[in-house]
């Protein structure tokens, strides 16, 4: 089988070494705008930008032509976005504009539309609906407690594909079901995308109390009361509470919350740290989701009607409008609730 990742970021880039290291010679092709960083990566085997450090197969195909590294896929191929979120809107149009045949296509990207609150498929959906050409495609995401470095190195990870085709579910596995990486498969696509996009959010606010030095106790109710608002959500959304209890929810959070490598973790340390928004998203280099996404995740909150006090405090201290300190006295200082 073949495979093609659109974006030559970290994730996309530590995907297709996964793909590369079982895959026959040029089967895995890695797509990229910028021809200076792809002769980079040829010239020094290591993608130096987003990956440094990861030795990278050389059997990986890399591509500067869009439409080179779409058509090169056949029907029982895998076509894997690897843009942040805020870029799949416009990839999965070009894509789309172009097919001449369905396609299976899965991204990994993580969050919520920020102007719609649209999750990852609804915004494929609405791209399907303009652009397909009455072309039939198989759609899904991947997501789940990774890091792009640990993955890039070959350690060991589980993910989880979610779909509502059973086909497109196996054909994922094929790619990237190999050695040290499971892959499990689930049709909750909203109760897989939504874990995802919160516990970026609550990531932020783990990050936040361990950098006001809140102690583990703190750490732990945090995590504990973002899955209840977690699993809130996903229910009303219509997915399935129960997926939160697995990789893509509880066990997501408790990578992205606890772990030094973790990009949203980073941003709430800093943030009690007294720095800007503004001057911790410079240094960081790299997309932080939960910053993207939390507005919007507050926004189908709202409109779902489901109360959500750790993420909307979330919101309102990246917003500006309140401070770390001022957060946490209106959250300790809620009533008495019952616990379920």
């Amino acid at each position: 089988m073949k495979v093609t990742l659109i974006g030559a970021g970290a994730w996309g880039t530590a995907m297709a070494a996964q793909a590369a290291r079982y895959l026959k010679d040029g089967d895995v092709c890695l797509w990229s705008r910028s021809k200076d960083q792809l002769a980079d990566i040829e010239k020094s085997g290591e993608n130096r930008s987003y990956l440094p450090g990861i030795e990278i197969p050389k059997n990986i195909a890399l591509e500067n032509n869009f439409l080179v590294a779409i058509k090169r896929l056949s029907v029982n191929d895998l076509l894997v976005i690897a843009t942040p979120m805020s870029a799949l809107s416009e990839t999965i149009a070009q894509v789309l504009k172009i097919a001449e045949h369905p396609l299976n296509i899965i991204w990994l990207c993580k969050g919520l539309e920020p102007a719609t609150a649209l999750l990852p498929h609804q915004v494929v959906e609405r791209e399907d609906q303009l652009h397909s050409h009455g072309i039939s495609h198989s759609y899904g995401a991947l997501s789940g407690p990774s890091f792009a470095s640990e993955v890039g190195s070959g350690m060991p990870c589980a993910l989880t594909i979610a779909s509502t085709s059973a086909n497109l579910c196996a054909v994922a596995q094929a790619a990237f079901h190999h050695g040290n990486m499971r892959i499990y498969s689930s049709d909750d696509l909203i109760g897989v995308e939504l874990g995802g996009a919160i516990k970026n959010v609550l990531a932020i606010a783990a990050g936040i109390g361990d950098g006001l030095d809140l102690g583990l106790n703190a750490r732990a109710a945090v995590l504990t009361r973002g899955l209840a608002e977690m699993m809130r959500l996903v229910k009303a959304a219509g997915g399935r509470s129960e997926t939160c209890m697995g990789l893509t929810g509880v066990g997501d959070l408790i990578l992205t919350a606890t772990g030094d490598l973790s990009r949203n973790r980073r941003v709430g340390l800093e943030l009690a740290a007294g720095k800007s928004l503004a001057e911790i998203l410079t240094g960081l280099g790299h997309v932080a989701e939960g910053v993207l996404c939390a507005a919007a995740v507050g926004d189908l909150a709202k409109r779902l009607g489901v109360e959500m006090p750790i993420t909307a405090m979330m919101g309102e201290v990246l917003s500006g409008r309140l401070s770390p300190q001022e957060a946490l006295k209106k959250l300790m200082g809620r009533d008495p609730k019952i616990e379920t």
